[in-house]
């Protein structure tokens, strides 16, 4: 079913420099989030850590951000904060310097802490910016909103090869003033939301009912939908926390070059967020979920099979795929509660973070107790979880709600 710009006439236009501030602010969040990961071979050399101490890093880090997101965007749903934004980025400009000087294990934990605890608050509050400048467009709003973010973490391989890896932890110090200038950004992002009337306490009462289905039929959609989540981000962590070492073990790559090829999978990741909004806009959401999920199940099958070029062809296409997923998961999810925006976008970038951080715990102790190629092998089979797509309500019965919505999100944000 075709849902292009001329479906929603009454939308208006997605308010662009608003979405592009607020891309930007995810490119710089999550270029110095991905930078704990990047510098793991770093770590993991200084500190004398094993496979499972680098899993319980990650497990800290997305666990703080997880299980406060949601809570961020259920209280922000009721009494809107502004500048919250501001906060967010303060945490994690203070992670970033506890990073750089962390003198033992236990202090890199709490930078860890605090990074989390940073994303914990940037990703509700700005994905809610995103949709209320979207004019209607959701899935395009939320690709531009997360491709920044995606973007910024495919840089942190590279900054660690080029940039911390010839000089060391304390190098991490520099990020600092990229946050600050991150809080600047936010700041006036800030500004733009309070002084367009979107401060203003809101009620807890759904503004357009069921939205044609029932509460059993959403609570099943979304128990799919996190299904899929699971499928999709304990694969992702295969790739995002391990793709180096194993590299590392399986072809004797050097560490600075598989920094380079774990770029080139962030970066077609990016590729893909781009393209799954936009395409769910269009074609249905539940389309694209099906194909990027399910369908990359052939690649992900052979890549523990293949040679290095191949692996590196394949771990660029499954990124790609995979990555088209999430807009077109979350807004599919706003859509079914669509009185929640904050808590419910919490909920799934907080699982989205939770999963990454019990999967990289779980698969760094399995790949201590067997070997990291196991580990990819083990992974590859996670995408036939995509089969429960079928379980998902047909788009049609949300499409009246879908044009309403964006009528009244744009009027707001005049």
């Amino acid at each position: 079913m075709n849902r292009s710009v001329a479906d929603r006439p009454d939308a208006g236009a997605p308010a662009f420099p608003v979405l592009g501030a607020i891309s930007f602010c995810h490119f710089l969040n999550d270029m110095m989030q991905s930078l704990l990961p990047a510098v793991y071979p770093l770590l993991k050399g200084g500190f004398d850590l094993d496979f499972g101490q680098i899993g319980l890093l990650t497990l800290t880090y997305q666990i703080t951000a997880s299980l406060l997101q949601p809570l961020v965007g259920l209280y922000t749903d009721r009494r809107p904060q502004p500048y919250s934004l501001v906060v967010g980025m303060c945490s994690t400009l203070f992670g970033m310097l506890a990073l750089a000087f962390a003198p033992s294990y236990a202090a890199l934990l709490a930078a860890a802490m605090l990074m989390g605890i940073g994303s914990s608050i940037f990703h509700p509050e700005s994905s809610r910016i995103a949709r209320i400048a979207s004019g209607g467009a959701h899935g395009l709003a939320q690709s531009l909103f997360q491709v920044g973010g995606n973007f910024g973490a495919s840089l942190g391989p590279l900054l660690a090869a080029f940039f911390i890896l010839p000089r060391g932890q304390s190098s991490l110090a520099w990020f600092a003033l990229v946050a600050l200038g991150g809080v600047g950004v936010v700041t006036a992002l800030g500004h733009w939301f309070r002084n367009n009337g979107h401060a203003r306490p809101r009620s807890s009462v759904a503004p357009h009912g069921n939205i044609g289905l029932s509460a059993k039929q959403r609570r099943r959609a979304l128990a799919v939908l996190v299904a899929l989540m699971f499928s999709k981000f304990v694969y992702l962590a295969s790739l995002g926390n391990y793709y180096v070492f194993y590299l590392m073990s399986r072809f004797d790559t050097p560490p600075q070059e598989a920094q380079v090829y774990l770029f080139v999978f962030l970066a077609t990741s990016a590729g893909g967020t781009v393209i799954g909004g936009a395409v769910g806009d269009r074609l249905g959401r539940k389309r694209v979920i099906w194909g990027s999920i399910l369908g990359v199940l052939p690649f992900t099958l052979a890549l523990p099979y293949v040679g290095l070029p191949a692996t590196v062809g394949l771990g660029a296409v499954i990124g790609f795929m995979l990555s088209s997923a999430f807009p077109a998961i979350l807004v599919y999810a706003q859509e079914l509660t669509p009185n929640r925006i904050g808590a419910v976008s919490g909920l799934f970038f907080g699982f989205a973070f939770g999963m990454s951080g019990v999967g990289a715990a779980a698969l760094g102790e399995l790949a201590d107790w067997t070997s990291i190629e196991f580990v990819f092998r083990a992974c590859s089979v996670l995408p036939l979880i995509g089969l429960l797509a079928v379980f998902l309500p047909a788009e049609t019965q949300r499409t009246a709600h879908r044009h309403s919505d964006g009528m009244m999100e744009h009027s707001n944000s005049k």
